[in-house]
């Protein structure tokens, strides 16, 4: 079976599944292999629950003149991916970087939907399944597909970047995020910047924070480049008015208040106005579009619940986006305060010494109570209240009365720190 000759049928079928829970009727099925499953064992349930094929790549699983063999169904279902961007007449716009890919993705969707038919990254799927699944999305009428990118380990990017094959790249930031796989933070560096490399290796357009410096410095020779600034009038000015505890931002003469919270924000609302400039969206289309965008999926969200003003921040957390939420927290307007910290994964052999900085932070800051959750927290030296595991914290916390307070929850989405919201 050729690539051509699948594209046939994915033209269609267009709708592409990799779970038999999630079966489109008259889709095709593609037997992905994990480590602890074989999708190929599925293939025949699949076809039963309406898919029009099922790509396998076990003979034994060859059962159906609708089983499709190939050698190895990944690399096709990747290949098949590239074969319709090129087929697409789709600008791509690819994102990545260590903190805040997903919520500049959904902004740059908001802004640049007013205008255009756009489609984006679905959650986080930004691996090198989800990068395939996205290209796949893209419509006959699609105008504008914005691609997020994760990576943890060197060559994952440029990697993605071939499948892609992006017009234009954005790097939210550079910080201290998968550290293990990287091998440290200029590894981070290093790897993320595959997007550039692949941007400027094929002349392509690239957007950027002139106000990073890592950015600035390793994009300053190059031209195709369009960027923000607050400060540097090089670029286009787009100036900050306030974070307490919402964003609002002054472009030209428009003052636009988002709903995102935290300084931190501030860059990846910068990011969706400078692309709607680059596209000619309409200002006043700009502004509606980040003032109407509402984060979810445990991205600061600010939820009102019995008494207490909650910033529930436990999608991700590393210690970068660890310091800079408790950065914006403790600027908060809002007496008492209160935070919870979930450990941080992936830092391999920083673990320790993160954890410790993150923990000596929070401390310094005098918060009216902090608890610190997790075996990485639990070992640091440290007289904020620790706890081994969330179900030690839940022992402790529904025995107490806690008073109203504004409290931040943040750490790694492997803590699933959101179970608070139930005992708070």
């Amino acid at each position: 079976m050729t690539i051509a000759s699948l594209y046939e049928h994915f033209l269609a079928h267009p709708n592409i599944c990799t779970d038999t829970r999630q079966i489109t009727k008259d889709g095709i099925f593609f037997a992905l292999k994990g480590d602890n499953f074989n999708g190929n064992a599925y293939a025949s349930e699949a076809l039963e629950k309406g898919a029009a094929y099922a790509i396998i790549d076990e003979e034994v699983y060859n059962t159906s003149d609708r089983t499709l063999l190939t050698t190895n169904v990944l690399e096709t279902l990747q290949q098949l991916s590239n074969y319709h961007r090129r087929k697409s007449n789709a600008k791509v716009i690819s994102l990545t970087g260590s903190n805040g890919k997903t919520t500049t993705k959904e902004l740059i969707h908001e802004v640049l939907s007013k205008k255009y038919r756009t489609i984006a990254t679905r959650g986080n799927l930004n691996n090198h399944i989800g990068v395939p699944l996205t290209l796949l999305s893209i419509k006959e009428d699609t105008e504008i597909a914005i691609v997020e990118m994760g990576a943890n380990h060197q060559k994952e990017i440029a990697f993605l970047c071939s499948l892609a094959e992006p017009d234009f790249g954005y790097i939210t930031n550079f910080g201290k995020a998968h550290l293990e796989g990287f091998g440290g933070v200029e590894g981070v560096i290093k790897g993320k910047s595959e997007l550039y490399d692949y941007l400027i290796e094929n002349g392509k357009s690239i957007f950027l924070n002139a106000d990073d410096p890592i950015q600035e410095e390793k994009l300053k020779t190059y031209v195709k480049k369009f960027g923000f600034s607050e400060n540097n009038h090089q670029y286009y000015q787009i100036s900050l008015i306030a974070a307490d505890p919402f964003v609002q931002l002054r472009v030209e003469e428009y003052n636009i208040a988002s709903q995102l919270i935290g300084r931190y924000n501030f860059s990846n609302c910068c990011a969706a106005v400078l692309m709607g400039k680059y596209f000619n969206v309409a200002l006043s289309d700009i502004k509606k579009a980040i003032a109407e965008y509402v984060p979810e999926n445990n991205r600061s969200q600010l939820i009102e619940k019995n008494g207490h003003h909650i910033i529930l921040d436990a999608y991700n957390a590393n210690p970068s986006s660890m310091h800079a939420a408790l950065e914006t927290f403790k600027a908060l307007k809002g007496n008492p305060k209160m935070v919870f910290l979930g450990d941080m994964f992936e830092l391999g052999e920083t673990a320790t010494e993160e954890h410790q900085s993150i923990a000596d932070l929070a401390h310094s800051m005098n918060f009216e109570n902090a608890f610190l959750i997790g075996e990485n927290f639990n070992r640091t030296n440290s007289k904020l209240q620790k706890f081994e595991s969330f179900n030690a914290l839940k022992e402790v916390i529904q025995k107490q009365s806690l008073p109203k307070s504004t409290i931040l929850i943040k750490g790694s989405r492997g803590m699933a720190l959101e179970r608070l919201l139930d005992i708070l």
